[in-house]
């Protein structure tokens, strides 16, 4: 039997850490979908709750683009999308009328309050320190 190259085993681990990755992005799906949100929608609601705790707090569109694992056209269908749903409201910046706003709006808060126990459940069962292949 062949010796697995330190090559090898590095593709591997990157393999593992994919294949977990996905696993646990479409078991927040699932957990969500009956809310109306995705795993990324939450990680929008979940970055802007955290970013800007307070009722009215905002944070720029560009500091989420290093946040979030999406291109930066996606995270502007994404946000136009929550915005839709009245989850988040856009503002230009007054300073520079190249930068936009994104905030929470109430329902959004009161959405991410109630689906952040299960989005927390998934990542438990799934990354747990109880699991040997995470």
């Amino acid at each position: 039997m062949a010796v697995k190259t330190a090559d090898a085993r590095l593709e591997e681990r990157w393999r593992g850490i994919l294949a977990v990755h996905a696993r646990t992005m479409c078991e927040i799906d699932r957990a969500l979908h009956p809310h109306g949100l995705g795993a990324s929608d939450f990680e929008v609601l979940d970055i802007l709750a955290t970013a800007a705790p307070e009722e009215g707090d905002q944070c720029r569109v560009q500091n989420l683009v290093g946040r979030v694992h999406l291109s930066q056209s996606a995270l502007s269908r994404l946000i136009a999308r929550l915005e839709k749903d009245g989850l988040v409201e856009r503002s230009i910046c007054a300073e520079d009328r190249r930068g936009v706003w994104v905030a929470l709006t109430r329902r959004g808060r009161d959405l991410h309050a109630e689906v952040l126990p299960l989005q927390r459940a998934v990542l438990a069962r799934m990354l747990g320190d109880d699991r040997g292949d995470a």
